[in-house]
């Protein structure tokens, strides 16, 4: 896994300074979204015409395929081996979709009252993962998982829309992760390893696919990589990262 993080971080690196420098001539465009929901806000960082995040990931398992047939039974395993514990993490983390999740790793001192500016930046994160997961689910419109097999007993909230690739939880936890990586670089490991479980709560509520959650995963290094790219994004970052690492008593970096 730390492989493949290495590999698609620089690759995402590299497609951020491309597509940046790509807003100056012709570029590839994402296909068009279906409308879905609500409409997220207007893209606060990326430009979603010019990262063309559909050609990042591969299209989802077939419904009756082999490969959806096998994430379903690894489904059936999850719900049949959960705890009740795992249960209320899973519920938990789906009510608290935002960077104070990482309060388990970063403390009760991590909490919006005390940190508003890198609670906007989290807000302004959040939105991101919303024009970019909202779209690749219009585009991808793959059902859930409980969609296709009336037999799972999900445990969380449910939708009648078939957008279940990417996760929208699983982007919006990674996305968070790897900002808060660079704010507190000295948790990276443990803030990588939250992200990670955050995502695989989404298998225990039983509302996604494992493959759901490798696409956010995918997405979101790309995502990130363009909005490092960006001197709105490194401004706002570098001051969550003051406010943040005084109010922990860390050392400024």
């Amino acid at each position: 896994m730390k492989i493949f993080r290495v590999w698609v971080c620089g690759w995402a690196l590299v497609a951020a300074f491309l597509s940046v420098a790509a807003q100056s001539g012709s570029a590839q465009t994402m296909k068009p979204a279906k409308a879905a929901g609500t409409p997220a806000k207007p893209a606060y960082y990326i430009d979603p015409m010019v990262l063309d995040l559909a050609a990042l990931v591969p299209d989802p398992p077939a419904v009756g395929s082999a490969a959806q047939k096998a994430e379903l039974a690894q489904l059936h395993e999850i719900e049949r081996t959960r705890t009740a514990a795992e249960v209320v993490a899973a519920k938990t983390d789906e009510d608290e979709e935002d960077l104070f999740a990482y309060k388990t790793v970063l403390g009760a001192g991590f909490n919006p009252e005390a940190l508003p500016v890198t609670a906007e930046l989290g807000v302004h994160v959040k939105n991101e993962q919303s024009v970019a997961g909202s779209a690749l689910k219009a585009v991808f419109a793959r059902p859930r998982p409980y969609q296709t097999d009336a037999t799972l007993h999900p445990v969380c909230a449910l939708t009648e829309a078939a957008n279940s690739y990417p996760s929208g939880h699983a982007l919006t936890g990674y996305l968070e992760g790897l900002t808060l990586a660079e704010i507190v670089p000295e948790k990276r490991t443990q803030i990588l390893a939250r992200a990670d479980d955050f995502a695989r709560n989404r298998l225990v509520c039983g509302v996604h696919y494992p493959s759901d959650l490798e696409a956010s995963r995918r997405v979101a290094y790309a995502v990130f990589g363009y909005m490092m790219a960006t001197p709105r994004f490194q401004r706002d970052l570098a001051a969550a990262k003051a406010e943040t690492r005084a109010k922990l008593g860390l050392a400024a970096k």
